[in-house]
């Protein structure tokens, strides 16, 4: 099982992202899929989640109306639109996939939002 983040790294305040979660090794249409942050010092946040196959999103209060999270089950991939970034993003984000038996984490990306 593998979950390959990309798509990381330095944006100004304002600016937009893309990142993006490449899965294999598992049935990607039967497990939900998330987005995580982890800030220095912080402890780890949903940052948004969409059901498997696809129907239901769900975001943290603090990217609602900036991020967007998709995924093509086609492509085993899932991604996060990030918009009007700020500072405050800033930290690893990773990519989480589970059903009712499993649960696994990709290793992270690193998002910097900084003039």
């Amino acid at each position: 099982v593998q979950l390959v983040e990309s798509g990381g790294g330095l944006v100004q305040p304002g600016g937009s992202l893309r990142l993006s979660c490449a899965a294999s090794g598992f049935t990607f249409s039967r497990f939900a899929m998330s987005w995580y942050r982890q800030a220095p010092g912080k402890e780890r946040e949903l940052v948004a989640d969409i059901s498997n196959p696809g129907g239901t999103t769900n975001y943290a209060d603090s990217v609602k109306g900036r991020f967007t999270i998709s995924r093509d089950n086609a492509k085993n991939t899932v991604y996060l639109e990030m918009n009007s970034m700020k500072p405050e993003d800033t930290a690893v984000y990773y990519c989480n996939s589970r059903n009712w038996a499993y649960e696994y984490w990709g290793r992270g990306t690193q998002v910097t939002v900084s003039s």
